[in-house]
């Protein structure tokens, strides 16, 4: 029995509401793109429909949307040249063994050669060439007859309108919005309606289906297959019913068509059920990096001779299936919202959900970012809006379902005052803060300061913090330098030995790198990894000082935009680093070379100029896992310090241009990404020999 989820179905009053539900959402996504559920709701209500189904066959009704393609939505007037058909879905690795098997029972004989790709999610289109030209655009429709949306063409990306060659054929594909396009269009239509897309896929259905619309919105296209026209013999069209898959996806992309090949999750050819799920896995691990959505991966037999003894269903192929890889997107309720003040005073929002669950957590709560965040997506309280999570990223309120909307609705409560201190608001940029700035929350701006990852101040708990301001000793964490014996001593529960070993954390405190201390001020727009950019460009405090925008925007990482609010927070936080320099705390940062000189460090040995080449010099380095070895001790961001002393650039994703993973134990999806890539993995013992000089 498989443990995939389904909308448990108590009785026939309930089974036939949920067959009119799937056929509404059906009718409803295949006309504009707006349906009342999300993928994983209508996934779970199809399975429902199907084991009550299964448990009362004498009760099936003849709407049902099971075995029809487009759950049964009768959209369009194309005939297609051969079914344009759905796909199966599995919905883990022992459905997935089971549907193989099952394949190769029916054949009599082991499937060889399997394709593996990923589930692009979009909308099923098939593009017609005549001559080599695109001469016309149809949908999937019911699988029979589609719709005609040639007036979209010019509009694809990856989508030619003409081919290398004058071929007739029919490309089928899925059109799309990558999240760039999705973003930009979403933006067109705030503009002219005040109204938002509610997701990517949503977004291009309906895209593509609108005829009149004053502004233009990009889609993108990835073939997945190609035919020939009925009645053709050329050799072209022998290839196309003769050749394996992989073979015609490979003479597509040739054509000029985009496919998947060129991205991280592109298909790949397996021999065994093994390397299909390892193949999975891969997939899923690249998924939140990708600027496209996937929400599964389409396994198939990858031989035309496999493909025609298998056959077809009146619904699916029965030599390709769907694994479903768990929801990234949910549309749910926004119930409140919540306005809270940072350490460094800016005022955020966050919204407040009617539980979901979501990419295997429940999620109760997402950011909203700022006022203007909430004008542009154009939120109400009452709203049913999508959630959105992809890999470990927070879960954000994507736009509002504006279809949904009932009328109840209402606006959501903007802030007069600071949550916090009831101080007045600076609304000079689009981030709002307390007039106060970092002194509204004072206890949070210097618990930061202080933690493991900045100065490393052992004994300064919360509630001694929260002492040390009551009784007037600090206004900010560079007091905690001025500090004396007589008045630690003279704070409630502060005995002798505590004191002294706190004055012995705040004098090694005083010896941290630049890069540490420059995190510790907390500046907007800068966190572990930009401070140690900053701090190895310029070297000291005092460079970091005299520089402008645009010496700053020099830094890798910081554009046109964050490089003046860098330069306004320095200038805010004048007093505080002059107190730490006055307290003789490090401003400079060690091993710093000059970018003169950096380019060619060397050491003159009489007339011999020998280059020093650092071990890691040009290399981004991710590490992931837990430490072993000589690396135990060490905290992340020790490790990411580490990699940039060794002269490699600390990086917290897996991607092509990573040259390193240094994998420990229970590394999980970031191996499993660097393996498909073909990147070089190394064990925390082996990275530590490799950087022995710098530990």
């Amino acid at each position: 029995m498989s443990d995939a989820p389904l909308t448990l179905l108590a009785d026939q009053a309930a089974y036939a509401e949920a067959v009119q539900l799937a056929l509404d959402a059906s009718a409803a996504y295949y006309s504009n793109g707006e349906s009342p559920l999300d993928d994983d709701a209508y996934d779970r209500l199809l399975r429902g429909i199907q084991a009550y189904e299964s448990e009362h066959p004498d009760e099936v009704l003849p709407t049902s949307p099971t075995g029809k393609v487009a759950g049964g939505a009768a959209v369009g007037d194309v005939r297609h040249i051969a079914p344009m058909l759905s796909l199966d879905n599995v919905f883990g690795a022992q459905e997935l063994i089971d549907w193989a098997a099952g394949l190769e029972r029916r054949l009599g004989r082991p499937v060889t050669q399997w394709s593996v790709e990923p589930k692009l999610d979009g909308l099923a289109i098939a593009a017609r060439y005549r001559a080599g030209r695109l001469v016309q655009l149809v949908t999937r429709g019911d699988g029979a007859e589609g719709e005609d949306v040639s007036h979209a063409i010019g509009t694809i990306v990856g989508l030619p309108d003409r081919l290398a060659d004058p071929v007739t054929v029919e490309l089928r594909g899925e059109v799309m919005m990558t999240t760039s396009q999705f973003e930009d269009a979403c933006a067109k239509r705030q503009a002219h309606d005040g109204t938002t897309f509610a997701n990517p896929r949503s977004a291009a259905a309906g895209t593509l289906r609108t005829r009149e619309r004053p502004y233009v919105c990009e889609l993108t296209y990835f073939a997945y297959g190609a035919l020939p026209m009925p009645g053709d013999t050329s050799e072209l069209a022998v290839r196309l019913r003769e050749q394996p898959h992989s073979e015609i996806m490979a003479w597509v992309a040739g054509q000029g068509a985009q496919t998947t090949a060129a991205t991280p999750v592109a298909g790949i050819v397996a021999s065994e059920v093994e390397r299909i799920q390892a193949r999975i896995e891969e997939i899923a691990a690249a998924r939140a990096g990708l600027p496209f959505g996937i929400d599964g991966i389409v396994v198939k037999a990858d031989l035309a001779a496999d493909q025609v003894q298998a056959g077809t269903s009146s619904k699916a192929p029965r030599w390709a299936v769907a694994y479903k890889l768990p929801a990234t997107e949910k549309i749910t309720k926004l119930l409140d919202v919540v306005w809270d003040t940072g350490r460094t005073g800016v005022i955020a929002p966050t919204a407040v959900l009617e539980a979901v669950e979501l990419d295997g957590s429940i999620v109760k709560a997402a950011t909203l970012h700022n006022v203007a965040d909430i004008g542009r997506r154009g939120l109400m309280l009452g709203d049913s809006v999508v959630v959105y999570k992809a890999g470990d990223v927070i879960p954000r309120v994507e736009a509002p379902v504006v279809h949904l909307r009932t009328g109840e609705e209402r606006p959501i409560p903007i802030p007069e005052v600071c949550p916090n201190c009831g101080g007045e608001i600076d609304r000079s940029q689009e981030r709002w803060r307390c007039v106060l700035g970092r002194s509204c929350k004072a206890i949070a701006s210097i618990q930061y300061a202080v933690g493991r990852d900045q100065l490393d101040i052992e004994g300064l708990a919360e509630n001694r913090v929260k002492q040390m301001l009551d009784a007037g000793l600090i206004e900010d964490f560079a007091d905690l330098f001025f500090l004396t014996r007589e008045q630690l001593l003279g704070l409630d529960r502060m005995g002798e030995i505590s004191t002294d070993k706190l004055l012995a954390a705040l004098e090694l405190a005083k010896t941290r790198p630049l890069s540490r201390v420059f995190c510790a001020l907390g500046v907007r727009g800068t966190g572990r990894s930009m401070s140690r950019r900053i701090a190895r460009h310029f070297g000291s405090m005092a460079a970091i000082r005299a520089a402008d925008a645009e010496a700053i925007q020099a830094v890798e990482g910081i554009g046109p935009e964050k490089a003046p609010v860098v330069v306004a927070e320095l200038t805010e936080l004048a007093v505080l680093i002059d107190k730490l320099v006055a307290a003789g705390v490090s401003m400079e940062e060690p091993g710093f070379v000059p970018a003169e000189v950096a380019a060619v460090a060397a050491v003159a040995e009489g007339e011999a100029v020998v280059s020093v080449v650092l071990p890691l010099t040009g290399m981004s380095v991710v590490v992931t896992g837990a430490m072993s070895g000589p690396l135990e001790t060490l905290s992340r961001n020790e490790m990411n310090e580490l990699i940039e002393r060794a002269g490699g650039k600390a990086s917290s994703s897996v991607s092509a241009k990573t040259s390193l993973l240094v994998a420990g134990e229970k590394a999980g999806s970031k191996r499993a990404k660097a393996e498909s890539l073909g990147v070089r993995i190394a064990t925390p013992e082996e990275f530590a020999a490799l950087v022995a000089d710098m530990l």
